[in-house]
């Protein structure tokens, strides 16, 4: 049973997700709120004044709108408003009794407008006085009555958080009273009312977000914003005239002679619908109006401040940021020249997609260099530059050259993140999943599927009634292609308001799949050969104008180049693009006999171009550089490339003069902000398939081991507290890089030396002991080194997927490698201390070692790097336990826990109600199941391993998608706590136990119920599918073991002789017996044919539960805070989970703490050192 203690904390973990969701909702609402005050804070300076006699401070525009509404129906119809002020003045006049006055005077201001406002405030409070006070003699009851006080209840709050709606307010607070006579008043009139009172809230917003003046950054949209305004007020008018009309019929009621003439007012159905007409009139307006100016805002809301935890969720989200990937391709192609891609704008197809709303998805398909990625940059620039635009827009270009952004993951982080700049609010679907699985949530082995359920339920919110999505180079997605084509084609199927643009070779596995989508458009370049000649033929003729004023040709140079480009182009942009920028390093001179050995295709093009590299003076160096650049897993900056070198004699280890080196291989590479790139994908194919004998004569194995060799000789400078930080618990938060950024060119190599390595082939049966010695020996010196550098530079979770990696080949090898168990130790201790090294990188020598076994292999190397402060060090365990890895994320009590069929997840469920999937690997969380509204007692994997069902104390079984996390199914049926769940072994039935006495079965497909068996006398603890799925077994309090027909619900068994209650029950992998185990201390085995006992094993003395109080710190100096260890207020030692306190206490430069693990730590430690 949970303590009150326990339960009372599951409350404040309750009440601490309601708080945040509140958190969430009041965030989008500032932001919009805050947008609204950016806008407002412009627009002041712009408003017309009032006439000279308003008061001095201008009126908002809510305002002036109900003014301008109420002046204009004043002249519309004048003898219906004067009759109105004329009732309304009575009360000003001080007669507020029913009865007719002696004379009849309007007395309500005419000219000065606040004035006017300041009596309708007066005015409003006499209606309601007056309503209640009627309400009250009259005693009335019944629905009118219950109406009546309803309505004034909304109006009295209303009235208070809208005064700037003043009148209309008057006339809803004096035709209040119709309700208090609702004999004189027709039924008809007191729903209109109903309708209206209720929709002033929605009225008078309505000026707020859409209505505000037009400043000279938004002239475009002045317009739309006039006749919008215009629909404003006709709504106003239409809203003031059915109120003022309902307050003269009902004072023309009670005898005020001089309304009876005045308008005819008993039409309430065609005033009604005067009303809703003009509703519907300004949200067909309003709609276009909000979208376009949400959209023109985009940038604006990008800017509005997110709380800490959204930047750390953005910053761990962004793997790219598309617009500087667009900017850089851009730059690096010579720019984006209109007249290359408005061609497209024109086309029959570019412009069915656009406009018909059964065609969205557009894909552009071209051989390599045919602009299909400046082609998007063009449709990009101009759906964001058109006025008219009233779709958000998201985007990524693929790039199979850089492992960042070539992956499907990748491409749905871009999109993700894009979207969120330019709609913050939008990270609320990110932060969902992200507070509760971290970093991991876009790395682990299930991002793919995390993001795509996140992407899927972005496209839905409400902020995003449109979109624009456009993929550039599908071809170039080199991992997971597949399940980005099906999340295109299945998004089109999800949402209609999605249009795509993808862009690829023409490749028929993407034709292939995107066929099946029904709404798609296809544009080929090939069948657009005019127009695409035409583009080509443009930018031909601006690059020389280009060339023309960079060399100085003169006409005749500037004729011939121009003339042999647009004769050999063949509609290729990428051979225009090489061809210039060898002849802008060609001497003038030299230009037209230089310019005819360019043979026209890209292909041949690259070779003549691998001819020239292979016969330079510098060959083996250029050679060298593509050979490198080729085989590396990211694109590497000049410091990194040159840390993989093997500089020639006569060259300096000088950046600047490999940066001329790398120009020299211009036709193939480029240099962008000192990052090395291919020209384009085309490049590197021609480099890794045309040019192997050139670029690898030993094979790429060679090329890759040399890189590893390289890494490891330039990590031989790492070292200890490499940043000069100083203070040991000094956290990743707040580490800035120092300009003397000594991993600067090591960036590369800390983690990929291991990919590298394992991309030779055969691994150490081919490179040698040689190199087992050379690994051998940076990890007896650095390893704590290159852990601290992983974490400075947040790759800690890449270094341990290199490790286990090579782990893993170790374990292949024929022969036992010495190498071997120094790794597998290694690998213990990064898992070990993962999370700690991750956000404290100097803890890597402190807390990570003392607590680390005293035989441990890392232990002993770096013995020499535990800290002298401390003196007497913690007893820890003498070698490594059985225990791999402690998952921590729950924030109670863990009841159960379950490995995947196959092996590759666990799933946990606590006692703070929720369900958890992790990785088994790595022990990253993966996915946080919520949903419960009690602990959960019970979970289990189906045994394909798609599901997970849990069983919890709020009477529920619930069936959860094991990939995504979403949930599927609310079993519902129990009338107690639900204690035990499991699947039947084909997973087509779920049985579930429970304290009302039952076990019941359940389709795991629908959730119905099947069966319900009865027959225990207290809870079931505990149920079970036999192997075969015909028998079910159930543990209970009432002391029993039974065991039921799985079909037919039947009883079969009933096992008696434990003398306590049953807690656990299960079948042995054949079927044959059965194991039950009961707080009276033994375990018994049956036979589970005929129910009778086998075996009872004894030896259990029962459930320890250690209770500990702490006498408290009698040391000021030595003190614990949450998880650190404090020495003179300086946090000094982290302790791990099983060390955490419990009781301690602390004397002189002692420390003792007592664990609930029931572990006792003792540290001693040398103050004078510290």
């Amino acid at each position: 049973m949970l303590s009150l203690f326990s339960k009372s904390r599951l409350h404040r973990n309750h009440d601490h997700q309601k708080l945040e969701a509140s958190r969430r909702h009041q965030h989008a609402e500032q932001e919009c709120d805050a947008a609204d005050s950016l806008d407002a804070s412009t627009n002041r300076a712009t408003e017309t004044k009032m006439s000279s006699n308003t008061s001095a401070s201008s009126p908002n525009p809510s305002e002036q709108l109900w003014d301008t509404a109420y002046d204009q129906l004043k002249q519309k119809e004048p003898k219906l408003v004067d009759a109105y002020e004329t009732v309304l003045s009575q009360p000003l006049s001080g007669n507020s009794s029913g009865h007719q006055p002696l004379k009849y005077q309007n007395s309500i201001e005419q000219t000065d407008i606040s004035k006017r406002r300041s009596q309708m405030d007066k005015l409003i409070q006499t209606g309601l006085a007056r309503t209640e006070k009627e309400a009250k003699v009259k005693q009335s009851v019944g629905e009118v009555m219950q109406k009546m006080l309803s309505v004034k209840d909304v109006v009295s709050s209303a009235v208070q958080a809208m005064p700037q709606a003043a009148l209309a307010w008057t006339g809803v607070c004096f035709a209040l009273q119709i309700f208090t006579n609702p004999t004189t008043e027709s039924k008809t009139n007191r729903d209109g009312l109903d309708h209206v009172i209720h929709r002033m809230k929605w009225y008078d917003e309505l000026s707020r977000p859409l209505l505000k003046h037009t400043t000279g950054d938004d002239r475009s949209f002045a317009g739309m914003h006039s006749q919008l305004e215009k629909r404003v007020v006709h709504l106003y008018q239409e809203l003031l005239s059915y109120l003022i009309k309902s307050v003269c019929s009902y004072y023309r009621n009670r005898f005020l002679s001089f309304l009876r003439d005045t308008v005819k007012l008993d039409s309430w159905d065609g005033s009604l619908k005067n009303i809703q007409d003009a509703e519907k009139a300004f949200k067909l307006d309003s709609s276009a109006y909000n979208t376009q100016k949400n959209t023109a805002n985009i940038e604006v809301l990008a800017k509005i401040a997110m709380s800490t935890e959204d930047n750390d969720c953005l910053r761990h989200l962004h793997v790219s940021d598309p617009r500087d990937d667009k900017k850089r391709i851009e730059q690096t192609k010579g720019g984006l020249l209109r007249d290359s891609y408005r061609w497209v704008l024109d086309t029959k197809d570019f412009r069915r997609w656009r406009t018909d709303n059964q065609s969205r998805l557009l894909w552009i398909k071209a051989d390599p260099g045919k602009g299909k990625t400046m082609l998007l940059c063009g449709i990009i620039d101009e759906i964001q530059g058109e006025g008219s635009s009233t779709k958000p827009l998201s985007y990524f270009f693929c790039q199979a050259t850089d492992s960042r952004i070539n992956t499907a993951t990748a491409v749905l982080r871009g999109l993700i993140y894009l979207l969120i700049k330019q709609c913050p609010s939008l990270i609320s679907h990110v932060r969902a999943r992200y507070d509760q699985a971290g970093r991991g949530l876009f790395e682990d082995a299930n991002a793919w599927v995390a993001l795509s359920d996140i992407f899927m339920d972005m496209t839905q919110d409400p902020i995003l009634a449109n979109v624009y999505l456009i993929v550039d180079a599908l071809d170039e997605c080199a991992i997971e292609l597949s399940k980005l084509l099906d999340l295109i084609v299945r998004s089109l199927s999800f949402s209609s308001h999605l249009k795509w643009i993808v862009s690829s070779r023409n490749w028929p596995d993407i034709e292939e799949r995107l066929q099946e989508q029904d709404e798609k458009v296809i544009l080929s370049l090939e069948l657009n050969v005019k127009s695409v000649s035409e583009a080509v033929n443009n930018y031909v003729k601006h690059k020389v104008n280009d060339l023309t004023q960079m060399k100085r040709y003169d006409d005749s140079t500037k004729a011939s180049v121009q003339e042999y480009l647009l004769s050999n182009a063949n509609g290729t942009f990428l051979w225009v693009a090489l061809v210039c920028q060898n002849l802008a390093s060609t001497a003038k001179w030299k230009t037209l006999a230089t310019l005819k050995t360019y043979p026209p295709g890209l292909k041949p093009l690259y070779q003549r171009m691998m001819n020239l590299i292979c016969n330079s003076e510098e060959s083996e160096i250029l050679k060298q550089i593509l050979a490198l650049t080729a085989v590396v897993y990211r694109p590497i900056t000049l410091g990194e490339l040159l840390s993989l070198m093997h500089m020639p004699d006569g060259f300096a280890d000088n950046p600047i003069w490999l940066e001329e080196l790398v120009k020299q291989c211009g036709s193939f590479l480029t240099i962008r902000e000192t990052t090395v790139y291919f020209v384009h994908q085309s490049a590197k194919d021609f480099v890794l398939k045309n040019a192997l004998d050139e670029i690898f004569p030993s094979g790429a194995a060679e090329v890759h081991y040399n890189v590893y060799s390289k890494s490891i000789e330039g990590m031989s400078s790492l070292k200890r507290d490499i940043f000069n930080l100083q203070d040991p618990a000094v956290s990743m938060t707040v580490i800035k890089i120092p300009e003397e950024d000594l991993l600067k060119r090591l960036r590369y190599s800390c983690v990929y030396f291991i990919d590298h390595l394992l991309a030779v082939d055969k691994c150490f049966e081919k490179v040698g002991s040689c190199d087992e010695e050379k690994v051998r020996k940076f990890f007896e010196k650095h390893f704590l080194h290159w852990l601290e550098a992983l974490s400075l530079m947040g790759n800690i979770g890449d270094g341990i997927r290199a490790i286990s990696k090579l782990l893993i080949q170790l374990q292949k090898m024929p022969t036992p490698s010495p190498l071997l168990d120094l790794v597998e130790d290694m690998r213990r201790f990064a898992l070990l201390n993962k999370d700690i090294v991750e956000a404290f990188p100097l803890q890597t020598y402190i807390s990570a070692l003392i607590f680390c076994p005293v035989g441990s292999v890392t232990r002993q190397l770096f013995k020499n790097e535990e800290p002298e402060w401390i003196t007497l060090k913690p007893i820890v365990e003498e070698g490594w336990s059985s225990c791999l890895q402690t998952l921590e994320g729950h924030s109670e009590s863990v009841t159960s826990v379950a490995f995947s069929p196959d092996g590759q997840k666990i799933v946990s469920g606590s006692w703070d109600n929720t369900v958890r999937i992790w990785d088994a690997a790595t022990g990253s969380p993966q996915q946080t199941l919520q949903g419960h509204s009690g602990s959960v007692s019970s979970v289990a994997f189906s045994p394909d391993g798609q599901k997970i069902v849990s069983g919890s104390w709020d009477k529920t079984v619930r069936i959860w998608n094991a990939a995504t996390g979403s949930p599927q199914q609310t079993l519902n049926g129990h009338s107690g706590y639900v204690t035990s769940v499991a699947f039947s072994p084909d997973g087509q039935k779920i049985v579930s136990g429970s304290w009302d006495n039952t076990v019941r079965i359940w389709d795991a497909a629908t959730g119905s119920p099947q069966q319900t068996l009865q027959g225990h006398s207290g809870p079931v603890t505990s149920v079970a599918f036999s192997p075969d799925g015909q028998k079910i077994v159930s543990g209970c309090y009432d002391y029993t073991v039974r065991i039921w027909d799985a079909a037919t619900g039947s009883p079969q068994q009933t096992l008696q002789g434990h003398s306590g209650p049953v807690s656990s029950v299960a079948f042995s992998p054949d079927g044959q017996k059965i194991v039950s185990g009961s707080e009276d201390n033994t375990v018994r085995i049956w036979d589970a044919a005929t129910g009778s006992p086998q075996q009872t094993l004894e030896g259990h003395s029962g459930l320890v539960d250690p209770i500990a109080t702490s006498l408290g710190s009698r040391s000021k100096t030595i003190l614990i805070d949450h998880h650190w260890v404090t020495v003179n207020g300086r946090k000094a030692l982290w302790l791990p989970h099983n060390r955490r306190n419990n009781c301690f206490d602390s004397l002189g430069n002692g420390l003792v703490i007592g664990s609930a693990s029931g572990a006792v730590t003792i540290v001693r430690f040398e103050l004078s050192k510290f």
